[in-house]
């Protein structure tokens, strides 16, 4: 028999206490903590003074598998490339001349198929610059023979997307002018690319554009273009397409017509319904969160979402900071502290209930005049970090993500083979016991910015995702089960080609007993809800047209009922709930 005297029986207690509390934390989100560690991580780069300010790049340029950066800068100086060797950068002299650039945009794009990445950059002095990747980052300059237009055109933001299904990636390119309309370039595939604004459809006249986003507004298998517009006499634009190789301008129709004084334009889905949503920054008003309908139209939600900023905003981009399974959102300001009524940045802290909370208490001294921002990973542990360009300042920032990694995480890398090889434009969709996560793939995002090409979703304690399901342009699903997390997930199209009995047999997962809120998650789009009492009575009903809801369920006495889900492909099911 083992005796304890008094003390070491209240440090067993304690030491149990101190474990049930630890696992209890475990099981909750982490305290999201950044630190700027630019110059300890060996990236040193002033970028001088540029008007509007310059993007960036957080890219795995060289496909090492280390997500590297690459900096604009303002005239007179180089663009900056750091290559990342295991979480910490080199300065990488890379054969481009760039010291007449005001630089703007950087894009890494692989514009041939040939899986090396070529370099696009835009300025607001000098053009465009197309360099081909001729192989182990030798870089030829094809500007002239690309078939670009080689004016000094006020180039702003670009981003790369296939508008018509041909596997080659095309670009929308930016023009801030009153004048000059942007620009939308074919890929035909061959080097060359060809300016198709009447052919497709775009308006003729300029409307001081500073960037967009390619996306698939509608969930009907194309990409879309929303574009961000200066100034508060002009209003932004939402090219819908028709499928056909040309666009219809819908701003209007779908409610996203704002005339405000707009910059980014960044894709998310912040509610995890399988729709994309965006926000768009504002100088200095309040900010634009779109909210997807899901039927064709946008809500601006900023106000209920607590994500105004009402401040100068520039660029902003959607991340997990802490691998919690939602979306947080970082914001860049034209704000060096100096006014210390208006926000110099934000991170705000997704809720999970549809609040944010400012949390600026985890991007310590953030002050400086930041425009264009990325994510990607420096280490990859999994935890995104966010590296920012700065004007009239010592450095850039980069912010080291210190979160306590309580949290587990997947990381997705796709290779495209009948659609485009960096995969631009497809859905990526995990779910983790009926609860759906989405990220669509983009290049050349935000303001002026280009995010890493692998997509993070955090899983919380979770080990197992149920599945990972891709949709591809090309219309292909492929679909993995059962995938453990903390691991970089290279998918190849067509490599796990999904069944059809998943797409078309309904999953139901649902919470029961219930006290005040049903929630549903399915792998199909719910379209209908009714719940019937033990006498066939129906008490409560509901439509949808989301693979997951939440119904408030505090009208229900205590007691059983039926529920019967009918989805948008005509299936049903029936289940038993029972109300406490």
């Amino acid at each position: 028999m083992v005796y304890f005297s008094a003390i070491e029986y209240v440090l067993q207690i304690m030491k149990r206490i101190w474990i049930w509390a630890l696992l209890a934390f475990n099981f909750t989100s982490a305290q999201i903590s950044f630190a700027e560690s630019s110059q300890q991580l060996g990236v040193s780069a002033s970028c001088g003074y540029t008007y509007l300010g310059n993007g960036i790049s957080f890219y795995d340029y060289d496909n090492d598998g280390w997500d590297d950066v690459t900096i604009a800068s303002s005239n007179g100086e180089p663009i900056y490339f750091f290559k990342n060797i295991n979480g910490n950068f080199v300065t990488h002299n890379i054969n481009v001349v760039t010291d007449d650039l005001s630089a703007k945009q950087i894009n890494w794009v692989d514009i041939d198929n040939d899986g090396d990445n070529d370099l696009f950059l835009t300025s607001s002095n000098s053009g465009i610059r197309l360099y081909e990747n001729l192989g182990n980052m030798i870089m030829q300059d094809i500007t002239y023979t690309s078939g670009m237009l080689t004016d000094a055109f006020p180039y702003y933001g670009a981003s790369w997307g296939d508008y018509n299904n041909d596997g080659y990636l095309d670009v929308f390119v930016s023009i801030r002018d009153n004048y000059i309309p942007s620009i939308l370039y074919k890929n035909n595939g061959n080097n060359t690319f060809t300016l198709v604004n009447s052919e497709v459809g775009l308006v003729n006249i300029g409307y001081m554009s500073f960037c967009s986003a390619f996306l698939d507004y509608d969930n009907d298998g194309d990409q879309d273009i929303y574009v961000s517009n200066d100034k508060y006499s002009n209003r932004n634009l939402m090219y819908r397409n028709n499928g056909d190789g040309t666009f219809a301008e819908v701003a209007e129709e779908t409610g996203t017509d704002i005339s405000i004084d707009p910059m980014t334009v960044t894709v998310g889905d912040v509610n995890q319904d399988g729709w994309p949503d965006m926000y768009i920054t504002n100088d200095p008003s309040d900010s634009v969160l779109f909210i997807n309908n899901s039927d064709g139209t946008f809500t601006d939600m900023a106000q209920s979402y607590n994500v105004t900023f009402n401040s100068t905003g520039w660029g902003a981009v959607f991340l997990d900071a802490d691998n919690d399974k939602d979306l947080d959102l970082y914001i860049s300001g034209e704000n060096n502290g100096s006014v210390t009524t208006q926000l110099s940045s934000a991170l705000y802290e997704n809720n999970n209930d549809g609040t944010y909370n400012l949390n600026n208490f985890a991007i310590p001294n953030d002050l400086a005049y930041s425009y264009g921002n990325a994510v990607g990973d420096i280490d990859n542990d999994g935890y995104p970090e966010i590296v920012v360009n700065n004007i009239n300042h010592s450095n850039i920032f980069l912010w080291k993500n210190n979160t306590q990694d309580i949290n587990n995480w997947l990381k997705v890398k796709l290779e495209g083979t009948v659609s485009n090889r960096q995969g631009i434009g497809s859905y990526i969709e995990i779910s983790i016991n009926g609860e759906q996560q989405y990220r669509y793939t983009h290049c050349g995002e935000g303001y002026l910015s280009q995010n890493s090409g692998t997509e993070f979703f955090g899983t919380e304690h979770h080990t197992i995702v149920d599945y990972v399901k891709v949709k591809w342009l090309s219309g292909l699903k492929d679909i993995l089960y059962d995938v453990p997390v903390n691991q970089t997930l290279d998918i190849v199209e067509g490599s796990t080609l999904s069944l059809t009995d998943y797409e078309t047999e309904p999953r139901l997962w649902y919470n029961n007993p219930i006290i005040n809120i049903i929630k549903l998650n399915s792998n199909q789009i719910i379209s209908e809800i009714n719940i019937y009492d033990v006498l066939g009575s129906l008490v409560l009903e509901k439509q949808a047209k989301k693979k997951g809801v939440v119904i408030n369920a505090s009208i229900l006495n205590s007691g059983i009922f039926i529920c019967k889900v009918q989805f948008s492909n005509n299936n049903f099911q029936t289940i038993k709930l029972i109300k406490k």
